[in-house]
């Protein structure tokens, strides 16, 4: 099973509503949970014992904005997913948000590179970035912040 499998039965599992999805087949095992408002929780299931990786697909879950702190009115764009953080599609080319840059929900911000995926992070929120608070080519975990942003 590859990836593409898996974006296809999570977007079924969305189009259905369905929180949990169960196949096994030979010797392969997967458990899919969507649950919280986080994201999925994707449970890998090998003969040695259940390994469980939190995972999400850009497609499916948009990055979360938060309140930073509230003396600023800044909010974060935090990262949707385990991966590598890139600011620019490719290293020659210009990075795709920086600090002053205005942004609105379609702006792309960053790409996240997950499992050989180049995911495409959006401001989801429209306002002028206040700090960029990883640095290009470094790994980021789930929920971490990114950006900054204060909202228009």
């Amino acid at each position: 099973m590859d990836l593409k499998d898996i974006k296809a039965i999570v977007d079924l599992m969305k189009k259905n509503s369905i929180t949990e999805f169960e196949l096994e087949k030979q010797e392969f095992k997967i458990r899919l949970k969507r649950g919280g408002i986080a994201g999925s929780n994707l449970n890998y299931v090998d003969d040695n014992g259940l390994i469980t990786a939190q995972a999400s697909l850009a497609q499916s879950l948009p990055p979360l904005v938060l309140p930073a702190s509230p003396h600023n009115g800044d909010l974060e764009i935090k990262s949707p997913m385990i991966g590598t953080f890139y600011r620019a599609p490719s290293p020659e080319s210009a990075n795709y948000a920086e600090i002053g840059s205005e942004v609105n929900p379609e702006s792309v911000v960053c790409i996240i590179e997950a499992m050989k995926v180049m995911n495409e992070i959006k401001a989801e929120l429209r306002g002028v970035v206040t700090q960029i608070l990883v640095e290009g080519g470094k790994p980021v975990e789930f929920g971490q912040p990114l950006f900054k942003i204060r909202p228009f």
